[in-house]
């Protein structure tokens, strides 16, 4: 009874607006939302941020079309100011933008390269225990031949802010190999509260860019600063890797695509059938042709040639050699 009303539990969902590409993807982000899970009752903020000291130019969202099919698709612009981040680190979007959503409501985070395949209210988060999503290589940190190893880099945090390490270990990994250490993509999180969660990012995150410690010197934060952060936020207040069923996020429900021509490269037929149901309407279509990459991709029909590069029974190992192929082929785009 007690995991029924859990999973019933309404909460809101937030992804990032800013002007130029995510603003399109906010776009996507919303009609799939809205055509996939008509049972989600929650509110679906598309944060923005605002023009300040830390943008050379504007980041809102730019267009009248947009903003209104936003609006008609349910999803409600929620202004936040760049206080520590902005264009220098434009990931620091995710962290501050947490401050500006209703306290004390559970939340979901997703990129907003992110579609939605099914009823995400089948998806039952634990808010008492926060996670993040698995999908990820290891991407940091990178050992340097005489450097701090995995084991030393890691604890470091962990001692610089009073958690403990040792509980945060998947041991059924060999020590000194990446897949042992909590680590995240950084592409959906959640918790109970936005502005509990939002402040330990935000103190952890501004630490580790201002003060290191000294284990961290061969390493570089950019643009790896809130996948070193997260691990640590979701550690200290109760979360971790399995509070999750897997599948469900980056699986049957959501799909992190991150860029249109490695969604055509290597995400499901589902992912694809979805998203070109989606763009169809008129009103849509009108709206994301202003993105060259949208209009190619989708429209004129260079999503479909990148699909043919590749066999999903057969990829290769790393991202970086699906892009390598997709350019060599001359589809790249972004």
């Amino acid at each position: 009874m007690a995991a029924k009303a859990r999973e019933n539990q309404p909460f809101n969902i937030v992804v990032i607006g800013q002007g130029g590409r995510l603003q399109f993807e906010a776009v996507l982000f919303a009609a799939s939302l809205r055509r996939n899970s008509p049972l989600f009752s929650g509110r679906l903020f598309v944060a923005e941020p605002q023009p300040g000291r830390l943008w050379s130019s504007k980041p809102d969202i730019r267009g009248r079309d947009t903003r209104d099919l936003l609006a008609d698709l349910g999803a409600e612009i929620l202004p936040f100011e760049s206080r520590h981040f902005g264009e220098s680190y434009a990931y620091g979007n995710k962290i501050e933008a947490l401050m500006a959503l209703p306290e004390g409501e559970p939340f979901v985070f997703f990129d907003t390269d992110t579609l939605v395949l099914g009823d995400i209210t089948s998806v039952p988060f634990d808010f008492d225990r926060p996670t993040a999503s698995m999908r990820r290589e290891g991407t940091w940190p990178q050992i340097e031949l005489y450097g701090p190893g995995y084991n030393e880099t890691w604890k470091s945090l962990y001692d610089r802010f009073g958690l403990d390490f040792e509980s945060s270990l998947d041991t059924s990994w060999p020590d000194e190999f990446w897949r042992r250490y909590l680590y995240f993509n950084a592409g959906f999180f959640f918790y109970r509260c936005p502005r509990v969660f939002g402040r330990r990012f935000l103190d952890y995150a501004l630490e580790i860019r201002d003060d290191p410690p000294p284990e961290l010197v061969c390493q570089s934060l950019d643009p790896w600063l809130d996948q070193v952060a997260l691990p640590l936020v979701i550690h200290s207040l109760g979360g971790g890797r399995d509070t999750l069923p897997e599948g469900l996020l980056d699986g049957e429900v959501t799909c992190h695509y991150r860029l249109l021509p490695l969604l055509y490269a290597r995400e499901s037929d589902r992912a694809v059938e979805v998203l070109e149901q989606v763009a169809a309407p008129n009103r849509v279509k009108k709206v994301l042709k202003e993105y060259d990459a949208m209009k190619f991709m989708i429209y004129h029909g260079r999503g479909h040639k990148v699909r043919a590069l590749f066999d999903r029974n057969d990829l290769p190992r790393k991202e970086q050699a699906i892009r390598n192929t997709i350019k060599r082929n001359g589809f790249w785009m972004r």
